[in-house]
């Protein structure tokens, strides 16, 4: 196919082009309706860009086959047998793929580093999952995605468990090892979905983690916005092989995504896919270099680890990382990352991407140069200076991964929709909880409705929200209270 193309940018200077005259929604009318003080914020042209995708990108039938055809450039890019765009971001595609191989009361192999996207998935489906757990660092208090082993192990126990699902990258960029874990799944004619929500990057360099479809996935979902250019929103699962039915998986994100598609979001995967191909290469390379300098930068701050494929990456850890994300432990400096998080916001403007009890994160994409790295090592630089006042008295109490695993005493489904009630968290401890308790970034939830509560989760979280972690899912955020199931 020629690369070159933008099947959907080309349709939109065309609609521009042609003068149309809607009747349809968009109420807007391409900004005309629109108030001035929006869109002097939000710029006319995402107004004039803001159409339907039938009767307005293409014609009433979609005979045009605009977005089919973009689906096809971006499949042949990436080396996928197909490609779906979603304008629901990957927590739609994750569930669409989690339907495409497993129903209700059927078995998944899940690990338990799980996005909330994935257990929202169980909710739903009432697909009963087995947990494969993560490879855990009890030294750094962080956990790497299952092991092949463990996939393996658990299949053996449960061999009518329809497929696996493994999320890698992680959000701290740490992945498993996909090709080992794929040969564990095709041996049994099981298939792999891979959250790789953080890996749409990952085809276009090789110095990159290896891509889910070049290790042998089935299905891959990625979130453009994360580490690509596409919008808000914007995701892509990718599909390959014959142990998924591709019209089951469209029928499934048809079930769960919107009837009325952003085209913006369109018209950005399709412009993100054309850049990548022409200058992927390049920009990753400029990319991959300024991470390195800024690494070491970084590592020169006083009381502060960037962490590296030497902590992260060999026996019993994660088999590879992204390099781009910026993993800093601050242990050292006595700053929770919460803290340094918000100081950092406050006093220099710089957003971070994950912060937790002792550690900060950076992500560095093809978008970053020297202005951005420098900002961001000047910021860290001051940081490190006012440690001493930033310290806290109220540490978390994180307790080793051996407490950290909870029992999963009742399906997620049941538990969610059960007779719930409202107990104050000190008396939580042996009830089995009936919401989703997660610390947010990343959104791993820390427990899952179904799993039986323990004192240590509970008071992990407890000191977590005292010491600044955000659980923005649960019905009360400050979990000095917790909906747990209603027995008799």
């Amino acid at each position: 196919m020629d690369q070159s193309k933008a099947p959907v940018l080309d349709a939109l200077a065309a609609y521009h082009e042609s003068g149309q005259t809607p009747f349809t929604p968009p109420g807007h009318k391409q900004g005309r309706g629109a108030d001035r003080r929006v869109r002097a914020v939000l710029g006319d042209a995402v107004f004039r860009s803001d159409l339907l995708a039938t009767s307005g990108l293409d014609d009433r039938t979609s005979s045009h086959g605009i977005v089919e055809e973009a689906q096809a450039l971006m499949a042949e890019a990436v080396g996928a047998e197909h490609a779906f765009f979603s304008t629901c971001g990957s927590s739609l595609s994750v569930k669409s793929a989690m339907l495409s191989v497993a129903g209700p009361h059927e078995k998944l192999l899940v690990g338990r580093d799980a996005h909330k996207s994935v257990v929202s998935g169980l909710i739903l489906s009432g697909i009963r999952p087995v947990w494969v757990d993560p490879q855990w660092d009890a030294e750094r208090h962080l956990a790497h995605p299952p092991s092949a082993a463990a996939f393996e192990a658990a299949f053996a126990e449960h061999p009518d468990a329809r497929g696996a699902l493994v999320t890698t990258p992680t959000p701290y960029g740490t992945c498993s090892d996909l090709a080992a874990i794929a040969e564990v799944c095709h041996r049994r004619d099981r298939p792999l979905i891979v959250d790789e929500a953080w890996g749409a990057h990952l085809p276009f360099h090789p110095g990159l983690p290896t891509w889910a479809m070049d290790a042998g996935a089935d299905v891959c979902v990625t979130s453009v916005h994360k580490m690509g250019s596409g919008l808000e929103q914007s995701s892509v699962f990718h599909l390959q092989g014959d142990l998924v039915d591709p019209d089951v998986l469209r029928s499934r994100e048809d079930l769960l995504g919107t009837t009325s598609p952003s085209v913006l979001v369109y018209a950005a995967l399709d412009g993100w896919r054309r850049q990548m191909v022409e200058h992927g290469k390049a920009l990753y390379d400029h990319a991959l270099g300024l991470a390195e300098r800024t690494r070491a930068r970084v590592a020169r701050i006083d009381g502060m680890r960037v962490h590296g494929r030497e902590d992260f990456c060999g026996p019993g850890k994660a088999q590879d990382m992204d390099p781009l994300q910026l993993v800093i432990d601050l242990s050292a400096t006595q700053v929770s990352g919460y803290r340094a998080a918000d100081w950092l916001r406050r006093n220099h403007r710089i957003n971070l991407h994950v912060s937790d009890h002792r550690r900060i994160s950076a992500q560095l994409t093809h978008a970053d140069d020297s202005d951005t790295a420098g900002a961001l090592v000047a910021a860290l630089t001051d940081l490190a200076a006012h440690a001493g006042e930033l310290r806290t008295a109220r540490p978390v109490d994180v307790p080793p991964p051996s407490k950290l695993r909870l029992d999963q005493a009742v399906l997620p489904r049941d538990a969610f929709f059960g007779p719930t009630e409202q107990v104050p968290w000190e008396r939580a401890d042996g009830r089995i909880a009936a919401e989703m308790l997660t610390p947010y970034p990343p959104g791993i939830p820390a427990a899952v409705p179904g799993e039986r509560l323990t004192a240590d989760v509970l008071r992990y979280l407890r000191t977590g929200v005292e010491a600044g972690m955000v659980v923005p899912d649960a019905v009360d955020t400050e979990v000095t209270s917790v909906r747990v199931l209603r027995e008799e």
